[in-house]
């Protein structure tokens, strides 16, 4: 199977220089205090409770999504299997997220490989997606002045890791959309059918990294 390989070395520096989008419907609050409202951890989602809840004891519920795309399908399993982590700091799994290590894990998993990094890294490297393409499946989403990232699902929610829940589904509502930054897209379609689990879920150093992560 084919991986395309992507290299994250740039990093948007401040900003005044990461060229994020301006979208003057959007609000953002990014002076006040993160404080996700009580339902972010209990989604209000028709699915089904994942094999990863049962064996961590939370109840963790999944949306109902339709794809036909087998990337996209892998993709899906992939960051479904992770659903109910924890989250920690620095860690990319198999039991533990931040949120730029559960998008890495997520695409490694499929097979997928570029630089491990903070969000800030995967904002600068990575192309925006086509215009109207902001909200689909596998399109990456960043809040809080880069300092959160998360998967697309569509335009009603996205999966990430968060300090409070851990990997879950959250519905992009009044809270999430008045933080979004902008949007951009992992570029793998030099992929040829990627299978899911591709790569071995193990632990990286990430000690180095640096990630604001300052999401609820």
């Amino acid at each position: 199977m084919a991986c395309l390989v992507f290299s994250g070395s740039a990093i948007a520096q401040s900003s005044e220089t990461d060229s994020r989008p301006v979208n003057p419907s959007i609000n953002r609050l990014e002076s006040e205090p993160l404080a996700a409202p009580v339902e972010e951890s209990r989604p209000r989602t028709v699915g089904s409770v994942t094999a990863a809840a049962r064996t961590t004891g939370k109840a963790v519920l999944v949306p109902t999504i339709s794809l036909t795309n087998r990337l996209d399908q892998s993709l899906l399993a992939a960051i479904q299997s992770h659903l109910g982590a924890s989250y920690h700091f620095n860690r990319t799994g198999p039991e533990e997220f931040d949120c730029s290590g559960l998008v890495w894990r997520a695409f490694q998993d499929i097979g997928v490989n570029f630089q491990r990094g903070p969000a800030r890294s995967y904002w600068a490297t990575m192309p925006a997606p086509a215009e109207g393409e902001q909200f689909k499946f596998g399109t990456l989403v960043f809040f809080n002045n880069l300092g959160h990232v998360g998967i697309v699902v569509d335009g009603k929610g996205f999966y990430h890791s968060a300090r409070h829940g851990g990997v879950m589904y959250s519905p992009f509502n009044d809270y999430w959309l008045s933080r979004i930054d902008g949007f951009r897209r992992v570029p793998v379609e030099s992929l040829q059918t990627p299978t899911a689990n591709a790569k071995p879920r193990k632990q990286v150093n990430t000690a180095a990294l640096v990630d604001d992560d300052n999401q609820p």
